[in-house]
């Protein structure tokens, strides 16, 4: 069986070292579209060294890229759990900041099944992973969920309902972000080198048309359209970043992101207008400082 969920569940948390430079940073950038524009001081400071940002979000591929040597396809091996990779879609991810990331660096990084839902036709993989620095102090903590096709009808636990909207108004702002043509094929340089992102036959044999863009990168592009268009260019001022996955992008095109407000909760949609407003992102909320 594909899953053992009292193998996943009772497995010890696979520890290990990742290590990235500003190269790492630099590359996971131009792979969310960054730079286009390289004369604007404030994009710039986002794809050169002198004065790097990092988006909180570069804690998805810290040590996974090429600085790592580590550029193979990314698949769901781990106790308990053996998936094939045209079976697995990423279905949502939630981060937490403890502190800010710096642009080089090496964090230890513990990983562990969470929990295994069954959804009668999937099964979705919750991952949940902590990094500290070298001394113990809290970097970050993420968990993504991960839906695993035809892997459901177990007789688990389905997980929890999750029931979120937008607020009844108008959106406080609306940013667009384009996505190139090969943005998909920069952007698995940071480390996920699923054929679904660049092989045209695996991805038909997945489903799709043609290949897809990162889920992950979605996540960035409109991480960083929030970090740009309200937080003035300042990362260190995102606390969180929680989303589902809602439909995939085709390389090319346009993600469009409303933000309403609430103190320092904004509630964000993400939809494709190449698509008529098919959403991208949602569920989604960060928690920012003040």
């Amino acid at each position: 069986m594909p899953i053992d969920v009292s193998a996943a569940l009772s497995a010890e948390p696979a520890v290990r070292e990742a290590s990235w430079t500003e190269r790492d940073v630099l590359l996971y950038h131009l792979g969310l579209g960054a730079g286009v524009n390289s004369l604007d001081p404030a994009e710039l400071g986002w794809v050169y060294e002198k004065g790097l940002r990092v988006l909180p979000t570069f804690a998805m591929v810290a040590g996974q890229g090429v600085s790592a040597g580590t550029l193979k396809p990314a698949g769901m091996n781990m106790p308990g759990i053996d998936i094939d990779l045209r079976k697995i879609l990423h279905g949502g991810q939630a981060l937490t900041l403890h502190a800010p990331i710096p642009a080089s660096g090496t964090a230890r990084i513990s990983s562990r099944v969470a929990d295994v839902w069954d959804k009668g036709k999937a099964a979705v993989i919750v991952l949940e992973q902590s990094a500290t620095d070298l001394d113990g102090n809290p970097l970050w903590t993420t968990g993504m969920q991960i839906w695993a096709r035809g892997e459901g009808g177990f007789g688990g636990d389905a997980g929890p309902e999750v029931t979120s909207s937008v607020p009844e108004r108008d959106a406080d702002k609306v940013m667009v972000s384009p996505t190139s043509t090969q943005q998909a094929l920069v952007y698995r340089l940071s480390g996920d080198m699923n054929p679904l992102h660049a092989d045209p036959a695996f991805a038909k044999m997945a489903g799709f048309d043609r290949p897809i863009l990162h889920g992950l990168a979605s996540y960035g592009v409109v991480c960083k359209a929030i970090v740009d268009g309200v937080l003035g260019g300042d990362p260190t001022r995102v606390q969180s970043f929680s989303v589902r996955f809602a439909g995939s992008l085709f390389p090319g095109e346009t993600i469009e992101t409303a933000v309403w407000r609430d103190g320092d909760t904004l509630t964000l949609l993400a939809t494709c207008p190449e698509r008529d407003g098919q959403p991208v992102l949602t569920h989604a909320t960060m928690e920012v400082r003040s």
